[in-house]
């Protein structure tokens, strides 16, 4: 068993994601799916299908969820899935560094990798001081 990912995002965000992912790993050693919000979407359709999505990655270990910005109608929607049944963990402020780092830890536990997660979103953030 392993540890699902489900990426919560905005239009177009999810999916690129992933495509950069594949461009760097081109086997993904966990199973990840995105899914986006559009604008004007109904949050509780969305969220039907969501919890749908993540009771597909759940193979027993959970769901990472990784969302793209706190607060906002994605990741409402992924913090959402707890109270349906999801045994998740969510982590906000995704970006591609943490993508990877994630799928570069592929054995470790659900709260393992959400704090890996969490690390490797923000190692992945340099500033140049030359």
């Amino acid at each position: 068993m392993s540890v699902g990912v489900l990426l919560m995002t905005h239009e177009a965000v999810g999916h690129a994601l992933i495509s950069a992912t594949h461009h760097v790993m081109p086997k993904l050693p966990l199973r990840v799916m995105a899914v986006e919000i559009p604008p004007q979407a109904d949050p509780d359709v969305m969220r039907t299908l969501t919890a749908r999505h993540a009771r597909e990655l759940d193979e027993g270990d959970g769901v990472l969820v990784l969302a793209d910005l706190y607060g906002a109608t994605p990741c409402n929607i992924g913090l959402s899935l707890g109270a349906l049944g999801v045994h998740l963990r969510c982590v906000s402020g995704l970006n591609l560094p943490m993508l990877l780092r994630v799928l570069n830890y592929a054995d470790k536990s659900l709260d393992e990798l959400a704090e890996i997660a969490a690390s490797g979103g923000r190692g992945g953030i340099f500033i140049d001081h030359a």
